[in-house]
């Protein structure tokens, strides 16, 4: 076996190490000792996806594949960006400014100018999957840099850091989960291949996480409270 194949070998064992961990500390209570020990193993995994994602990119463009080496280069920064946040926002929970530091301007910028790359590279060959990905990084790049004035200010309630832990894990698990319907499964699963499933595989887990964000957000994230009018004459 060649070095490729084995570099892909290995992207595949880490991730389907991901995509169980993933499933696994999100059934978990919240918080205990178990589901952090389940989510450490699933960023070591996602670690590893992106360790082994970024080399197979550079094969792919040496090859001569620039689409597909450029999509994946998107792939490992949008994953480095969802696992960077989600480990230090649990870390850094005490700190906003320190969250909020360099790394997390880099990782900002460099989601938000690759999602539009991959916008205008998706233009440039008429793909509409490109075209739709693209808005992970663009929505990513942009809110990371609008929260950020917040948090050098300090001006952060009291769970910002939960709100920012589950939103970069959904967003790992959208990675994790278009990585296998989309990539792994028809290689596995020939037969089920179809250009309806394929959009399904990488446009669901898309959908999914939006609800999901919405769901958790009705749940923990802090309503805006309302200030009562001044009486009439006051």
């Amino acid at each position: 076996m060649t070095a490729y194949p084995m570099l892909v070998a290995v992207h595949v064992l880490v991730g389907a190490v991901a995509l169980v961990t993933f499933w696994t500390a999100g059934l978990l209570r919240k918080g205990t000792p178990a589901h952090r020990a389940t989510g450490r193993v699933y960023l070591v995994a996602m670690t590893g996806i992106v360790l082994t994602g970024a080399p197979m990119a550079v094969v792919r463009w040496l090859d001569g594949h620039v689409v597909t080496a450029a999509f994946l280069g998107y792939l490992v920064a949008i994953t480095t960006t969802g696992v960077w946040v989600s480990w230090r926002a649990a870390r850094d929970k005490a700190a906003p400014q320190r969250f909020a530091g360099p790394v997390y301007v880099v990782l900002a910028v460099v989601s938000l100018m690759s999602g539009a790359g991959v916008l205008a590279l998706g233009i440039k060959v008429g793909a509409p999957l490109l075209m739709g990905f693209s808005s992970v990084g663009l929505v990513v790049g942009t809110d990371m840099l609008r929260r950020r004035r917040r948090y050098v200010r300090g001006d952060v309630t009291p769970r910002w850091w939960m709100v920012e832990h589950y939103t970069a894990m959904i967003g790992n698990g959208i990675a994790t989960h278009i990585a296998f319907l989309g990539i792994g499964l028809p290689r596995l699963l020939p037969g089920v291949d179809g250009t309806v499933l394929h959009y399904l595989a990488w446009f669901g887990p898309l959908f999914v996480a939006i609800v999901a964000k919405l769901v958790l957000d009705r749940r923990w994230k802090p309503r805006p409270v309302r200030v009562p009018a001044p009486a009439r004459g006051a």
